[in-house]
């Protein structure tokens, strides 16, 4: 079996960094991709991964990024959307502008720039890859005080399910995991409050958070089923069904 090119995004920390590592213990070739050009140098070596340094929200810095990869690692096969951010939190009627448009930015626009830059290197490459968002159950469920964050997966799955239909014809598959809450850096915050956490884990009827290994195998297996596209699998731990 060919081994394949996988660029994760945001592949520096968090839910990215293990899904690096879990298609690398596949055997795939990751690209790790970040913002952070020491952080992915570092942990790219670590693992025994490649990297490049990647700000989704910039057109300009993606397409250099895809073109380095390329160039050096040959078509990329499998897209991983995982970049992304909460920002703040908050009543919307008293949500920063500022905290709106850089979740918009770095969530909404950055997913679009990623997918129609990389959609379009598998058109023209002839590739029958795949591409697989992370979005949040929060597209489906809200939760106050984060109504920003929300609507912007709610966005990267209406974006997921037209990029699934635009692309099919090129075999090219696209897909979303949608988790509910993991314990990340990003989530350290709230996991580390007895009381928040709690809170989180009264709603999920599993009766806990996710650790970054739940949520991993459900990207590999989407970037590999062949007659999937157009969904957004929720890892939630059945907290959709409350």
């Amino acid at each position: 079996m060919k081994t394949r090119i996988v660029v994760v995004t945001g592949g520096a920390s968090g839910i990215g960094r293990g899904v690096a590592e879990a298609f690398l213990a596949a055997g795939e070739r990751v690209v790790i991709a970040d913002v952070d050009a020491r952080a992915a140098h570092d942990v790219a070596r670590e693992l025994g991964a490649e990297h490049v340094e990647l700000d989704i929200s910039d057109p300009a810095s993606v397409d250099a990024a895809v073109s380095l990869v390329a160039r050096a690692f040959g078509p990329i096969d499998v897209l991983v959307n995982n970049a992304g951010l909460a920002g703040g939190g908050g009543p919307l009627t008293d949500l920063d502008v500022a905290v709106f448009d850089r979740c918009v930015r770095v969530n909404f626009r950055g997913t679009f720039l990623m997918t129609r830059t990389v959609g379009a290197h598998m058109v023209a490459a002839g590739t029958r890859g795949a591409i697989v968002t992370i979005s949040s159950i929060g597209a489906r469920q809200p939760t106050p005080g984060l109504g920003h964050y929300e609507a912007t997966k709610a966005a990267v799955d209406a974006l997921t399910r037209s990029a699934a239909l635009e692309l099919a014809p090129h075999g090219i598959r696209v897909n979303a995991v949608a988790p509910g809450p993991v314990r990340t850096p990003m989530t350290a915050g709230f996991a580390a409050d007895p009381a928040a956490r709690a809170a989180w884990e009264s709603r999920i009827p599993l009766g806990r958070i996710a650790d970054v290994a739940d949520v991993a195998p459900a990207v590999l297996f989407l970037a590999s089923a062949g007659h999937i596209t157009g969904v957004s699998l929720p890892v939630d731990g059945g907290q959709l069904l409350t």
